[in-house]
């Protein structure tokens, strides 16, 4: 009845590959293409877990 007060998962994944994507971005415009490949990795991590739960609500 009351689930719109609970928090959406999938919102605050987004949110964290957004921000991964964007830190991205700006570390391989800065020639720092070590942190860039870090930083893809943890965001390819985090769009599975955003697959995931778009599969499981189906």
């Amino acid at each position: 009845m009351l689930g719109f007060l609970k928090p959406d998962p999938k919102k605050k994944l987004k949110k964290a590959y957004e921000e991964k994507l964007s830190r991205a971005l700006h570390a391989q415009r800065n020639g720092d293409l070590r942190t860039h490949s870090t930083l893809m990795e943890e965001a390819e991590a985090l769009y599975a877990q955003i697959q995931a739960l778009e599969n499981e609500g189906r």
